[in-house]
């Protein structure tokens, strides 16, 4: 039930201090709304409980009872099983810090802030004499899941268990790899440990609580002009650092990595257009528009049965878009290429970081042995590709762009692992985006849906930007290429797209608008 701290207070208080030395419950009891309207609160029961961890000694712990459950004074469980407990500047709002997570509470709301995720309460907590209390869904959501600490609730004996869970083993896959003047660490786990990370100087350590880690087989690692070594121990991985150098660390998920980026302090961080680690995004909506025809040079892409190439049908619908996008949203749009010239995969996406592009869209089209396959799909980048035959057209694409490193190398995978982290702060507008296309394509165009989809595609790795590709049909299908090759059926697929990307644009620009404003 919806109550606020007023009445709560008020309703204690009227109750009587006794019952906080441990009286039997109160009969039930309801307490009169405020004059704002405040809807009635039924308090079942308050007084003094006690807090039992494993075999320690039983603390004295503040309890209330409502019809919508127990709460439980915050502080002497933060005092017991660590954390920090925070009161903020106005005395308005409370902050609970576990390890690298912090979760923003207050009193009298149901709801918890944990970075930009709101979680919901059964209800609120609310302030006694000083004291902030709790429901037990708040002490689920913030130990049970960081830390893994059980908890229960025992009315009759008004009694908080909790057990702490026993330790595991888990085993950490380190790598390091230095590019363009940072060098990013990640430390990969297959389940989320419990840890801290502190700072002493020039090492980061992060300690293990609970957990131990089980080190990863020696390798052999070039030297690395920031990072003198990694140490690996059970209960902490402490980074040594070369002199002047800092580092910035965040945690990135599926799989668990806790990542750092080391650079030197005194130096001006590397452009955007370089730089392979994630950057705050800028709140200015989408102005430019990169496009990226496919292929292009001795790279001719799939033919179709009567000839037609792609790389030439790609750049016709890019060079249409462009005019398009221009025309009738108002924003920049640049093509990776005009011409047909060789242009590897890592240069595009390149070229779309330079001009600070807010939108990367390569364009596509598909092929297969196949020739009845037919229809369009969208991509947006991941390190697992949805199915299949997503991985077999990121293959083909990723060997076929000659990539500066030949992929299954360990520098390929050390440069997909790394613009796979630059891309994880777009994964949510990638996928929102490529949506939308695939939306349009299948209303307007009628096509053979065949689906969103995520690929490792090297074309999007570099992308610091919401980017997909787009696979606007199969010129394997000989039905399909003779649409292609018709100028009207190209205008039909540029307006369509223009569709799509205005769609992504109005919504886009309404957030970030809303985001400038707070």
């Amino acid at each position: 039930m919806v109550f606020s701290p007023a009445v709560m207070r008020a309703a204690l208080v009227a109750a009587g201090l006794g019952l906080l030395s441990g009286l039997a419950p109160l009969a039930a009891q309801e307490l009169p709304p405020e004059e704002t309207g405040a809807p009635r609160v039924e308090l079942l029961a308050s007084g003094t409980a006690t807090l039992a961890v494993g075999g320690a000694e039983a603390l004295p712990l503040r309890f209330a009872e409502t019809a919508a459950g127990p709460l439980v004074a915050l502080s002497p469980i933060a005092a017991r099983l660590g954390g920090q407990l925070e009161t903020g500047a106005l005395g308005a709002s409370f902050t609970l810090t576990l390890g690298e997570t912090s979760f923003l509470l207050a009193p009298g709301s149901p709801a918890v802030t944990i970075g930009t995720e709101i979680l919901s309460l059964s209800q609120g907590p609310f302030e006694l004499e000083g004291a902030l209390l709790v429901p037990l869904d708040l002490l689920e959501k913030s130990y049970g899941q960081e830390l893994g600490i059980r908890f229960e609730w025992d009315p009759a004996a008004r009694r908080l268990a909790a057990a702490r869970p026993p330790a595991r083993e888990l085993p950490v896959e380190v790598d390091l790899v230095h590019l363009q003047g940072i060098t990013t660490v990640v430390l990969e786990f297959p389940d989320a440990p419990r840890y801290r990370v502190t700072r002493n100087g020039e090492s980061y350590q992060v300690s293990f609580l609970g957990d131990r880690v089980l080190p990863p087989r020696p390798r052999e690692r070039p030297e690395d002009p920031l990072v003198r070594r990694v140490v690996v121990a059970p209960d902490r991985i402490r980074l040594e650092l070369a002199p002047g150098a800092a580092a910035d660390h965040y945690v990135l998920r599926g799989p668990f990595r806790i990542v750092f980026d080391v650079y030197r302090a005194d130096a001006a961080p590397p452009p955007a257009a370089t730089t392979p680690r994630p950057a705050l995004p800028v709140r200015r909506g989408i102005r430019t528009v990169v496009l990226d025809p496919g292929h292009g040079g001795k790279e001719t892409g799939a033919l179709g049965p009567s000839g037609a190439a792609e790389k030439d049908l790609t750049l016709a619908i890019a060079r249409a878009l462009e005019t398009r996008l221009e025309e009738r949203l108002g924003v920049q749009a640049v093509l990776t290429r005009q011409e047909d010239i060789d242009l590897g995969l890592d240069e595009r996406s390149a070229l779309a970081n330079q001009y600070k592009a807010d939108l990367f869209v390569s364009i596509h089209l598909n092929s297969t042995v196949r020739g009845g396959a037919r229809g369009a799909e969208t991509y947006f980048l991941s390190l697992q590709a949805s199915d299949q035959r997503a991985a077999d057209a990121a293959a083909v694409e990723n060997y076929a762009g000659a990539a500066a490193a030949p992929p299954g190398t360990e520098e390929f995978d050390l440069q997909l692992l790394l613009w796979d982290l630059a891309q994880s702060q777009h994964l949510a507008a990638s996928q929102r985006l490529a949506t939308i296309i695939q939306e349009e394509l299948n209303r307007q165009l009628e096509l053979r849906d065949r689906g969103v989809k995520q690929a490792p595609f090297r074309v999007l790795m570099g992308a610091a930007m919401p980017a997909v590709l787009v696979e606007l049909g199969f010129i394997s299908n000989a039905e399909e290429e003779r649409r292609l090759r018709d100028p009207a059926y190209r205008e039909e697929l540029v307006e369509t797209l223009v569709r799509a990307i205005g769609r992504f644009k109005s919504e886009y620009d309404a957030r970030t608008a809303e985001g400038a404003a707070r």
